[in-house]
């Protein structure tokens, strides 16, 4: 069977030569023997991948010396309480809700102390991003909060907001490493692999080192950014597999011409999607021009009978997973770094086709 194109928010696409070089070496990493998921993470073989692997990504983001970066796991919706734990030292921070996940980070923050939201887009279904010039931020809040991409309402920041001097954290898991980042501009960055850069179940977090405590007392030990800081993301048993193939991707992105090349190839993609949609007479996009991700894309036709039949047709043509999420229904074509021109070109080919078929 061939290969579809897979339009999955997450886990989602990976770059096939990456998918090959795992396969070949499944059986035998390197010569040792044995595959990198049965290695142990206290070898010297695993130690030179996590090295290579965090190399890498400071060179591909230009992460300046004094961040440092934390492979761990957990999931962001861990990461949403950690980083509550671990900055927001006064019990204060503020949020801009802008969708499912803000609204997520925001609602663990008040479990743990006082937050607030300063600014959100829920009164048109999270299709917009507020204006952020001049928010209401709290003297005394410790950070602001953003999801910088949106993977479920197919939104992004088209820039980051005035923080007035206070520390910016950003979720970028959708967005990661899919453009240029000036990482000094945050305090904190965390992501998900599973969109962008790998396969499930790793979690990356870069972090402004003065802002990692050195005690937080009546925290777990797991739940502190310094034990992980300090052990180098061994503390405990990391995912070694998922590691790996972050690695592999880190290094696909650098020969394929960074991060600068990347955005471009994904801006080129986006514009062949937006540009039919902002033409057809059936399909609509129902993102702001301003604020369209280029990772995330949501459509509709206006006919939920008819989106369903969209998506069953799709998929039959080898274009799958393109069923958009229940909150904002329809479809959702997400068109990730791996995703290749060819597969975006397939998909408005067969939305013309579709228009067509079904033109009243």
């Amino acid at each position: 069977m061939s290969r579809v194109y897979n339009f999955s928010a997450g886990p989602a696409v990976l770059p096939e030569e990456v998918l090959g070089e795992c396969a070949d070496e499944m059986l035998d990493y390197a010569g040792c023997g044995m595959s990198v998921m049965e290695m142990s993470h206290r070898s010297s073989v695993f130690q030179k991948i996590l090295d290579d692997a965090e190399a890498t990504l400071r060179s591909l983001m230009g992460i300046p010396d004094n961040y440092k970066v934390i492979f761990t796991q957990g999931g962001d919706s861990l990461l949403f309480s950690t980083v509550f734990m671990n900055l927001a030292l006064n019990g204060k921070a503020d949020y801009v809700i802008t969708g499912n996940w803000a609204k997520k980070a925001f609602q663990e923050a008040q479990i743990l102390g006082d937050a607030v939201a300063v600014a959100s887009s829920a009164d048109k279904n999270f299709s917009y991003i507020p204006d952020c010039s001049d928010l209401p931020i709290r003297e005394d809040a410790s950070y602001l909060y953003i999801c910088e991409n949106n993977t479920i309402y197919g939104t992004k920041f088209p820039e980051l907001p005035n923080t007035k001097g206070h520390v910016l954290v950003a979720d970028q898991s959708s967005m990661f490493l899919s453009e240029p980042v000036d990482v000094s501009r945050y305090g904190l960055i965390h992501a998900g692999v599973q969109k962008n850069v790998g396969p499930a179940g790793v979690q990356i977090v870069i972090v402004r080192e003065d802002l990692i405590p050195e005690d937080l007392p009546g925290v777990p030990t797991m739940l502190r950014l310094r034990t992980q800081a300090d052990a180098g993301s061994l503390y405990n048993t990391p995912n070694c597999w998922g590691i790996y193939v972050c690695g592999k991707v880190f290094r696909w992105i650098e020969k394929n011409g960074g991060l600068a090349a990347m955005g471009g190839r994904n801006a080129e993609k986006a514009a062949v999607l937006y540009d039919f949609l902002d033409e057809s007479e059936l399909f609509s996009s129902p993102v702001e021009r301003r604020d369209r991700s280029l990772m995330n894309v949501p459509f509709v036709t206006g006919n939920k009978d008819l989106d369903a039949e969209f998506v069953a047709e799709a998929a039959k043509a080898g274009l799958v997973s393109l069923k958009g999420h229940r909150s904002v229904g329809g479809m959702r074509a997400s068109i990730y770094n791996a995703m290749p021109r060819a597969g975006v070109e397939a998909l408005v080919a067969f939305m013309k086709d579709f228009e067509l078929a079904h033109r009243a």
